[in-house]
């Protein structure tokens, strides 16, 4: 006991009071090196940025990756830029590594360099182009913030490193993914030929440092081809969605036999729906209903506002004639409404305390030959297995086929696991080198509904770029991110990978 009243009383307090990251203090040599980072280098990292955000490097159906045109053209430039910094560059196809130093010992940072689609009529510049007028302080276009933004910052936090001559105990990888948004088996297939770094950030989520992601999965069924007609109003079309993982911004729908009284129902139904914006066109005594509402990313559909399920509900004064379209409106309003968690879907909604609820949007419709496919996005957390979802999807499927007498076509359900990080031994220095450059005291571990590579890398977590209690702009059709921030991530990164490495 007489020892520990030599301790100074300050130390005990905080010991006793905060976690050790919040007590702990940012080495000098990491502090000094992202202040140079960010002095040196915050108007260089705006031209790489740039030129990576050029190319096209959305996933082109049957077209492998390492036969893209747009992906090779990408990686050319990224080894150009590799090489001007001074780093090592190895391409295995899909996976890039741009390394700094040798050692056994490996940090990795996962990144990935290709996109989502994008409609650039919904742009005030090209997406494709960096935006840095249009709305001034931001980053606008395709990719910025999901993920080559992140592949910039890491790329200069290395060259501050380098310049300064920081001694590490650890060689740097920064691992470039070309499918991360499409197609994971051929990481899968790296990641079994390949060793790996022992401690991973990944670069594509959220600070302060995400160590759990809610498992993905897609809930999909046809509504059948019929030839009905009738001198009734009915459902000819329904449309909507740009792929899976996005909030759809868009949905349009035909009614055909429509009259002013339904018009009136239509437009008074319209002044409930908060964020959505709607067009109405006749043609002869059809009506064509276009509704636009705000695209997100299908992990945070709270940030969006899903034009399938608003323009569904506004059809929802009556129940419509099961052909093709009515029935698939039907079963919008029945199982998913306007809700974000399966509250209507039967026994399926649930939530975890860290986790947060599962979320069920549909976010694509697709006309095929046999009828419209729609594709309903979960995020799911802990709490249930994916058998016990898998029976409780079917008896809503089963109950209401038996109720409408609908006969459901190509029913199929790909739930996959929840990814929870527990054990990853480099969790307090990143919440405290969050907590040094944010000014945010005792900063905790969060969960997230998007999934990242991390799940697939030893000893791996989620480490930005986005802020907590900001709107994930990622998946959307106005991706950007601030320059404040752009500049705060390669400070933070910096600094994380010399207090990790050296």
């Amino acid at each position: 006991m007489a020892k520990t009243l030599l301790f100074p009383s300050i130390f005990i307090t905080c010991a006793l009071l905060l976690p050790l990251h919040a007590c702990a203090e940012v080495s000098k040599i990491a502090h000094n090196a992202a202040e140079y980072a960010e002095k040196t280098y915050a108007k260089d990292m705006i031209s790489s940025l740039r030129a990576l955000l050029k190319f096209n490097t959305v996933a082109k159906e049957g077209v492998p990756s390492t036969e893209n045109p747009e992906h090779q053209k990408f990686k050319n430039e990224l080894a150009r830029q590799a090489a001007h910094l001074g780093f090592d560059f190895t391409d295995y196809g899909y996976v890039i590594v741009i390394g700094h130093g040798e050692s056994e010992q490996r940090l990795g940072m996962i990144t990935h360099g290709d996109i989502q689609p994008f409609t650039p009529s919904k742009w005030t510049q090209h997406p494709l182009t960096l935006d840095l007028n249009s709305e001034p302080g931001k980053l606008i276009g395709r990719g910025t913030e999901d993920d080559k933004g992140a592949i910039t910052n890491a790329l200069y936090a290395m060259k501050s490193i380098k310049d300064l001559n920081i001694a590490l105990n650890k060689r740097i990888e920064l691992y470039v993914y070309m499918a991360e948004e499409s197609d994971w088996e051929p990481l899968r297939q790296h990641i079994k030929q390949h060793a790996l770094p022992q401690v991973n950030i990944t670069l594509d989520a959220e600070y302060p440092v995400v160590t759990a992601e809610k498992g993905y999965g897609t809930i999909s069924m046809t509504f059948p081809n019929n030839k009905y007609k009738s001198e009734n109003a009915y459902i000819v079309e329904f449309s909507g969605g740009f792929f899976g993982s996005q909030i759809p911004e868009n949905a349009q729908t035909t009614i055909a036999n429509a009259d002013q009284a339904l018009l009136h129902t239509l437009k008074e139904k319209a002044t409930s729906h908060t964020g959505m914006h709607y067009e109405f066109h006749w043609h002869k005594s059809s009506l064509t209903i276009k509704a636009q509402g705000k695209s997100a990313h299908s992990s945070k559909p709270e940030h969006g506002v899903n034009a399938i399920t608003h323009l569904a509900d506004l059809l929802s004064f009556t129940h419509w004639p099961n052909n093709t379209g009515g029935s698939l409106v039907n079963f919008i309003n029945d199982n998913l409404g306007t809700g974000l968690y399966g509250e209507k879907f039967g026994d399926i909604a649930y939530s975890d305390s860290f986790m947060g609820p599962m979320s069920v949007q549909p976010t694509v419709l697709k006309q095929t030959p046999e009828g419209i496919e729609l594709n309903i996005n979960i995020r799911r957390p802990r709490g249930k297995l994916a058998s016990q979802l898998e029976a409780e999807i079917k008896v809503v499927l089963a109950k209401w086929q038996q109720k409408y007498q609908v006969k459901l076509l190509n029913t199929n359900n790909v739930i996959t696991d929840p990814f929870v990080q527990n054990n990853a031994p480099h969790i307090d220095t990143l919440l405290k080198v969050f907590s040094k450059y944010t000014g945010i005291k005792n900063p905790q571990p969060i969960s997230i509904g998007g999934g990242t590579n991390s799940r697939l890398f030893p000893n791996a977590v989620s480490f930005g770029p986005s802020m907590p209690s900001t709107e994930y702009t990622g998946h959307s059709e106005h991706e950007f991110i601030t320059l404040k921030q752009f500049v705060l991530n390669l400070k933070m990164y910096t600094a994380v990978l010399i207090e990790l490495a050296k």
